[in-house]
């Protein structure tokens, strides 16, 4: 079963908030994840984003897929995003 780095939303309705996280392919969006390794707020301006970079590095050393969604946030953010504390 493939992992794949993707966002779980959190948050009420109308206010989006997303953890970044790995989970298997075939579980739900929103249920069982292996690790939480970052987080995400699209409604601050700038949208807000948060990894922590030493697992995001190691999950995708090892093989994890990040969704399409997963990968632009790593593009535009991954060189300035501050690292989260663990």
């Amino acid at each position: 079963m493939p992992v794949r780095i993707r966002l779980a939303r959190r948050g009420s309705k109308k206010r989006p908030f997303y953890s970044i996280v790995v989970a298997h392919s075939e579980a739900p969006r929103d249920g069982r994840f292996i690790e939480r390794i970052g987080t995400y707020n699209p409604l601050t301006d700038p949208a807000t984003v948060t990894f922590k970079v030493e697992r995001l590095n190691y999950w995708l050393q090892q093989g994890a897929q990040p969704t399409e969604t997963v990968q632009s946030l790593i593009r535009k953010h991954a060189d300035k995003a501050v690292p989260k504390a663990s």
